[in-house]
This record gives structure tokens, C-alpha cells and sequence, in this order.
């Protein structure tokens, strides 16, 4: 049987990582490169590094924050932000990173997907799709969240995977930064219709949250942020009490 990961996720802006509750008021939770190397040390499994400046502002992810982060940890890491061609990518996989993560720029432009796979192996691709629920109806969101689509949620995440996408990144913008748990049911719903794992992200507040998303939400992964970045919630001692509740972890 795979064995869960816990993603501590690294949201950058202006070479800092800072963590916001649903996308906004940005809190400042330190230097990107020495937390890095902090995770990889207590058990992190991954970590998802995403410059959230990067899409809005129009400019790609540093590459030398890359090469440092690379130089300090021996853990997968996947970069995201600004991503939109076949050279973003070989430029970041260059310095080291793993996996990379596209977002607004599949949704504009789905042809990506299937280049990126094609180019690099869908074991690097990671489709991160914003969402929110609205009347029932769950509508992806570009731009770090700021722009509202009527893009369907499990049609987009069906679409990617039939290009090559090798992992999803769904983030419930309902439940970001609230710490009320992640969203289990779309997250069940997604596992069910897709054969490539799902990364839950958006919620976690408490370790039960994290033991419901792998139970109830199917999750093959568990991202978080602030609750990693303040110590709210240690990874050897989350990691324990996922082991103890019959959920295979790495330790």
C-alpha cells in the first residue's frame, strides 16, 4: 500500500514565505530556504514551493531561490508560479526542482498539459486547481484565486489527467485558511473519477483533519502551510498519530 505524504507548502512572495488566511492578509512565516531544510530534517515527505506573486504580478519564480532550496533538501520538491512554457519548466527541473505545478496557465492555454508531459514525463506535471463551492457548484478560480471561472471542477480535473497530468493540487478556496478541515467530500469525489493521486490542500487545522482527509476525503496527500510554519501542528508528532490510526505514513 502507497504511503500518505504530509506536504508542508511553501507560499512565497517577494523571497519570503507567508501565509494568509483564504488568499489574503498576507502573514510573514520566514525564509524560504531555512524552513526547507527545517521540514526535509523532521519528516516532510514534499514540499510544494509556489510564489504566489508569480501569476498576478506576470513574472516567473525565482530560479535561484530554487537552486539554494535544492542544494538544502533531499526531499521532492515541487515549484509553481508563473509557469507557461516548455522553458519555465526545463529551467526550474535545471535547478533542481522535481515536479512543477501549472495553475491559470493550463486553464488558458490546456495544450500545456499535454506538452509539458510529452516533454518531461507526467511524473513531473502537477495540475493545481483553486475552487470554490457556489451554489453547489464547485468553479475553478485562476490567479491565485481571484478570478472566478464557470469551469466545472471534476470536468477540469478529468481534462488534465487525460493530458498527462500525473497529480492533482486541489485547494477548496471555501476552506483555505480557515482551519475547519479540509473539503472530503469534493476531495472523495475527485479520488473516485481519477486514477492519478490527489493532493488535498486548504483547511488543515487540526491533526483529525488530516486523519478525515485520508479517510473520508481518499486523499493521497495532505498539503498544509500555517499550521507547519507556526509549529501548531509538529510532523513527527502528526505523522504518529496518523500511524496510529491505521493510516500508512513514512516515519
Amino acid at each position: 500500500m502507497l504511503t500518505k505524504r504530509i506536504i508542508p507548502c511553501l507560499d512565497i512572495k517577494n523571497g519570503r514565505t507567508v501565509k494568509g488566511v483564504n488568499f489574503v492578509d498576507l502573514r510573514d512565516a520566514g525564509d524560504p530556504v531555512e524552513l526547507a531544510k527545517q521540514y526535509a530534517d523532521i519528516g516532510a515527505d514534499e514540499l510544494v514551493f509556489l510564489d504566489i506573486s508569480a501569476t498576478l504580478e506576470g513574472r516567473a519564480t525565482t530560479l535561484d531561490m530554487v537552486l539554494h532550496v535544492a542544494e538544502q533538501v533531499n526531499i521532492p520538491f515541487t515549484v509553481g508560479g508563473g509557469i507557461s512554457s516548455i522553458e519555465d519548466v526545463d529551467a526550474l527541473l535545471k535547478c533542481g526542482a522535481d515536479k512543477v505545478s501549472i495553475n491559470s496557465s493550463a486553464v488558458k492555454r490546456p495544450e500545456l498539459v499535454n506538452e509539458l508531459s510529452n516533454k518531461f514525463g507526467s511524473q513531473c506535471v502537477v495540475v493545481a486547481i483553486d475552487a470554490k463551492e457556489v451554489d453547489g457548484q464547485w468553479k475553478v478560480h485562476l490567479a491565485g484565486g481571484s478570478i472566478p471561472t464557470e469551469i466545472d471542477l471534476f470536468e477540469w480535473a478529468k481534462e488534465v489527467e487525460q493530458r498527462g497530468a500525473g497529480e492533482i493540487l486541489f485547494t477548496s478556496m471555501n476552506h483555505d485558511g480557515t482551519k475547519n478541515g479540509f473539503a472530503n467530500k469534493a476531495l472523495a469525489k475527485l479520488s473516485e473519477a481519477l486514477n492519478i493521486p490527489i493532493i488535498a490542500s486548504g483547511g488543515a487545522g487540526s491533526v483529525q483533519h488530516f486523519i478525515d482527509t485520508f479517510k473520508e476525503g481518499k486523499s493521497d496527500a495532505a498539503l498544509a502551510a500555517s499550521v507547519f510554519h507556526f509549529g501548531e501542528i509538529p510532523i513527527p508528532d502528526l505523522k504518529k498519530e496518523l500511524k496510529e490510526n491505521n493510516i500508512e505514513v513514512r516515519l
